[in-house]
């Protein structure tokens, strides 16, 4: 695999594809950081707040065996059209509820969950639709400029919703928001996406839909290298959910609200630099060297964060943490774009969504109880490891959420070092053939799914 040569060449339907997408992304953040503000100044319940998050996963993992094979029977720019839509109404009947002083908590929920329900088709669609789109060489840096986009929303969002939030409150919100999905909506129809090429059934083939929903679970059981990899990100994604969950707290139990939008300013930076330098760089020559430093670099900053209640440290750690984030992911989306066929990756790519990401609720329910029952008395004046880490993690308020981090760390920095030693994902990309546009072919059962190498 050639390094990207830097030309932007064949880029342009992509490109105006991205920058559709890109403020619609920016518009749902917007309206999910002013809910979450919504909740929890009414309830001031931590934990009410964190149902958002897990009202935002679930129905991902419930849908997306059936979504990647909508995705691959229909047309890929249709999905997302639909997908954008339903989000959009949603938006409507959100403002409609508002403006008539009926909205609930509940009601919040309903419409989080709906927005990641319409999510989960448009994902994998777009991911499948940029393979079409970009040239073969040019699929890191089109990752690079996907992880830009949650990178751009992770620093807009905070600053344009306290803002909007402030002088046309939330129904202003979710104004905008609409008018963002109408955005996207009109770059869509601007763009032409390929079809994939048609596949060809073998006689006896099943050609059910439940048959097709599984395939991409078959087709990742059958091949070691990139069941490995989403595993590895399974890994990883328990480090970042703690992240997600137990930064809040863990600032604000040494510092001030003023202070934390700083220090979380300075990871959507890091975010943005890193997506950004991707875009431009296109990736290492080997993306699995890209994907395990990526892995170690996220890991050590992760087990910054959590050594001392510093908030110049925390801050230096999230931003080393998120710039190191769209590297890895990039190398890992440009792996899987470039060995799965294009007929079959809206399935191969939801079932790889649901490994990789199986994690992450179970993460959000246990990160709490942990952190408050297990974590936090170990390191309170005169608790059990007071004497041993205390010295070097502090004793007090937040230190037991501070060795939670230190330990979630290290287990991604271990996992990242260790990659290596498994010869079918370190190899992947050498041992798992290229797939190539130019040679369809029939959709293998499951025990005709050749294992990588």
């Amino acid at each position: 695999m050639k390094p990207s040569s830097g030309s932007w060449k064949g880029m342009r339907p992509f490109l105006l594809l991205w920058v559709g997408q890109l403020v619609s992304v920016v518009g749902s953040s917007l309206t999910r950081f002013a809910l979450g503000v919504w909740v929890f100044q009414r309830t001031g319940s931590a934990t009410l707040f964190g149902l958002i998050l897990l009202a935002g996963v679930i129905p991902g993992f419930v849908l997306s065996p059936f979504s990647g094979a909508i995705v691959d029977r229909f047309d890929r720019r249709w999905v997302m059209v639909l997908s954008d839509t339903a989000a959009a109404l949603t938006s409507l009947a959100l403002a409609a509820l508002l403006v008539t002083d009926r909205l609930e908590i509940w009601h919040i929920y309903l419409v989080v969950g709906l927005n990641s329900a319409a999510s989960t088709f448009q994902r994998p669609a777009y991911t499948a639709a940029v393979t079409l789109l970009v040239p073969r060489e040019q699929l890191a840096r089109a990752g690079g400029m996907a992880q830009m986009r949650g990178a751009a929303a992770n620093v807009l969002a905070p600053l344009l919703a306290g803002f909007l939030v402030g002088s046309v409150g939330l129904g202003g919100v979710i104004v905008v928001d609409f008018a963002t999905f109408l955005f996207a909506l009109v770059t869509l129809a601007m763009v032409r996406i390929p079809s994939p090429p048609k596949r060809e059934r073998k006689a006896g083939d099943p050609a059910t839909f439940l048959h097709e929903a599984t395939f991409g679970w078959k087709f990742i059981l059958g091949t070691p290298g990139l069941l490995g990899l989403a595993l590895y990100f399974a890994v990883v994604n328990v480090s970042m959910a703690g992240v997600n969950a137990l930064l809040t707290p863990l600032v604000l139990s040494f510092t001030s609200a003023e202070a934390l939008g700083a220090v979380v300013s300075f990871g959507g930076i890091g975010a943005l630099l890193g997506s950004a330098a991707m875009s431009a760089w296109g990736g290492p020559r080997a993306r699995m060297r890209g994907v395990v430093v990526s892995g170690i670099v996220l890991g050590v900053c992760i087990t910054l964060a959590g050594v001392r209640p510093s908030a110049l440290l925390v801050s230096a750690a999230l931003f080393g943490m998120f710039a190191a984030i769209p590297i890895g992911n990039a190398c890992d989306t440009a792996i899987w774009q470039s060995k799965v066929r294009p007929e079959v990756q809206g399935r191969v790519f939801a079932a790889e969504g649901m490994v990789s990401m199986a994690t992450v609720p179970l993460t959000y329910l246990a990160a709490g109880p942990l952190a408050d029952a297990v974590f936090r008395p170990l390191l309170v004046p005169g608790g059990p490891l007071a004497g041993t880490l205390g010295p070097v993690l502090g004793v007090g308020p937040g230190r037991g959420l501070g060795l939670l981090l230190v330990l979630m760390g290290l287990l991604t920095t271990a996992a990242a070092v260790l990659l290596p030693l498994f010869p079918r994902v370190w190899n992947v990309e050498r041992e798992l053939p290229d797939a190539h546009d130019d040679e369809p072919a029939a959709v293998p059962d499951a025990e005709a799914v050749p294992a990588a190498g």
